[in-house]
């Protein structure tokens, strides 16, 4: 396959993943260009990263980015495909990389996002998620898809996903922000008549197990972040009825798996959704106040 395949991985404090996270990508028969940028780790992640044969950027860590390093390097790449992962997804074969990119080049899409399995020994609510986010079954989504998806139509994760360059070019590339470059970046392709594929045959293992605090500040970030670029997933309807499906599925599979975690449930859907709302009605509030609440001290830094 001839086809030059580019992987940016932003990184921090990553050298218990890269191990986990690499081989399977340098063992890939596509041999990616693959490109670490690092926030300043101080845990011997360049070092390692270099020892793997994988090129690697050092970058100041408050000028770490979600929208802004990704497109640092992709542009430093400049291949055709570029595949946007995070340092704690961890390919299952060798072969996903070619199994998420088959969708663009047959032009049946210009992004491809891969299905995401839990890592082992996730909770019931990390390995959930990605239950009700990561379907079994591949799809094609267009904005002509509203009404089947609703808000989900607009839905990827730059864990693991693939862009046509030429189409990151037609917007602008990704957009300096708090969080969600991903989603931002795909509502704007899919307005331009893009075409977005999830694929269910490329899997990676990624999950987290957040605190109720981390949750509240994670969903912090999303509110005030898609409350900025709301005019473009609009079309989509709201987060409410997605969020009624979700909370439901949640406390069904719970109570099937482990009823006595039926409270600790309610604690984190409600951790969510007041951290969520709260960030949609914080756009205009003082940084200090921003600042406080994210899960990304450091972006409010140069505010």
């Amino acid at each position: 396959m001839s086809t030059s395949v580019g992987v940016v991985i932003p990184t921090f404090q990553a050298a218990k993943h890269l191990p986990h996270c690499l081989p399977p990508l340098i063992q890939s028969p596509l041999k990616p260009k693959i490109l670490i940028i690092d926030s300043s780790s101080t845990d011997g992640t360049v070092e390692l990263a270099r020892a793997m044969g994988v090129e690697t950027v050092v970058i100041p860590q408050k000028k770490f980015n979600h929208g802004t390093t990704r497109e640092k390097g992709r542009h430093l790449l400049h291949t055709p495909l570029v595949v946007m992962m995070t340092q704690d997804a961890y390919a299952t074969s060798p072969h996903m990389l070619e199994k998420l990119i088959q969708p663009l080049l047959n032009q049946e899409a210009s992004v491809a996002y891969a299905r995401q399995l839990p890592h082992q020994g996730a909770s019931i609510f990390a390995a959930f998620s990605r239950t009700f986010n990561y379907p079994e079954k591949s799809h094609i989504r267009s904005l002509q898809d509203i009404s089947a998806y609703g808000v989900y139509t607009f839905f990827c994760s730059n864990s693991c996903a693939a862009y046509l360059n030429t189409a990151l070019d037609e917007i602008g590339g990704f957009s300096p922000t708090l969080f969600g470059e991903d989603t931002w970046a795909v509502a704007q392709l899919l307005h331009r008549h893009h075409r977005i594929a999830y694929v269910a045959e490329a899997t990676v293992h990624h999950s987290h197990d957040y605190t109720l605090k981390q949750e509240f500040c994670r969903h912090f970030d999303m509110g005030l972040a898609r409350q900025a670029y709301q005019h473009l997933l609009s079309v989509g309807g709201t987060d409410h009825q997605r969020g009624k499906a979700y909370v439901r599925a949640l406390l069904q599979e719970v109570q099937q798996k482990n009823p006595s975690q039926i409270p600790y449930a309610v604690l984190q859907t409600c951790a969510k959704f007041l951290g969520y709302h709260l960030g949609k009605r914080s756009a205009s509030t003082p940084v200090w106040f921003k600042k406080k609440w994210s899960s990304q001290k450091q972006y409010w830094e140069t505010c």
